[in-house]
């Protein structure tokens, strides 16, 4: 017996009209007429009292009714759930991100994203550029998250921000005192720079090739953490993301200073294997980055 027909008795007890019943319904009456045999069948007693007239349920047609709406109600409530089961974001997503993103830029994304869907665990792993997307490629994450992307066919890219370039240095160097320095004034500096591999070190050089600076490497590193601290004890002076450097202006081991000749940014985005089919919560998470933190 389907709930279909308990729908139909119900209707039909409803409207007391087979002709308003089957439009309810969008049947024949005599697609109404079967389901009542059907149940009448069913149960082994007549449910209605056929009269010309009047219309009126017999006692046990009386019990099938009441019971009829609560297994249409108990019914409704069920799919009802379902669909907030299939809808519901839930899940693990799988993060790859350099470090300087993954410590400074996402955290607030995360927060953002997860006071939404918190039942949504974001798992996040730090690596190198390079093993970045070496983990997308090959399906050991589900989402990486870098700076300078470099375009492929087989990567989609979601760029969701980008960060000005600020020159850093200890509290007590000259440029300390500067609102402003141009490029030119580099030339000759100490400079703590990334390793020569990493994208932000490439662009980096780029930029001051383009204005013809030479400075002069003392220490290079793989992360901006390690970076900041050579700046701290004054082995140098560098170029970095203002994102990074924010709390430790704030507690004056660092100056961040403007580059006068023009601005530049770092450009960050997220990038995933185009075969890839994305979860709900991935699009989501996908979505909040670039709706911005």
């Amino acid at each position: 017996m389907t709930t279909e027909s308990f729908k139909m008795f119900c209707d039909l007890v409803n409207s007391q009209s087979f002709t308003k019943a089957a439009q309810m319904n969008g049947v024949t009456q005599s697609a109404v007429s079967q389901k009542l045999f059907g149940l009448e069948k069913t149960f082994k007693s007549p449910l209605i009292k056929r009269r010309k007239q009047k219309f009126q349920l017999t006692r046990e047609g009386q019990v099938i009714y009441d019971y009829g709406k609560q297994i249409i109600r108990i019914n409704e409530l069920l799919h009802s759930k379902m669909r907030g089961l299939k809808e519901l974001i839930s899940g693990t997503i799988q993060v790859a991100t350099i470090y300087s993103i993954g410590l400074h830029e996402l955290p607030p994304y995360v927060k953002k994203f997860m006071k939404i869907y918190p039942t949504v665990n974001v798992h996040v792993e730090y690596r190198g550029s390079r093993q970045v997307y070496e983990d997308v490629m090959s399906n050991v994450v589900d989402l990486g998250l870098i700076a300078y992307p470099v375009k492929s066919s087989k990567l989609e890219t979601i760029p969701f921000g980008k960060d000005p370039l600020v020159i850093i240095c200890h509290p007590h160097h000259p440029f300390a005192k500067k609102i402003g320095i141009k490029l030119k004034e580099l030339s000759g500096q100490e400079f703590v720079g990334f390793e020569s591999e990493i994208p932000t070190r490439k662009a980096i050089d780029k930029i001051l090739n383009q204005y013809q600076v030479s400075v002069k490497y003392v220490m290079e590193f793989d992360n901006i953490e390690t970076l900041k601290r050579a700046v701290e004890i004054g082995a140098g002076i560098s170029i970095v993301p203002q994102c990074t450097v924010s709390q430790q202006i704030a507690q004056n081991t660092l100056v961040a200073v403007e580059i006068k000749d023009e601005q530049f940014f770092r450009p960050i985005a997220a990038i995933y294997k185009k075969s890839r089919v994305l979860t709900p919560a991935m699009n989501e998470f996908l979505a909040t980055l670039k709706s911005g933190a």
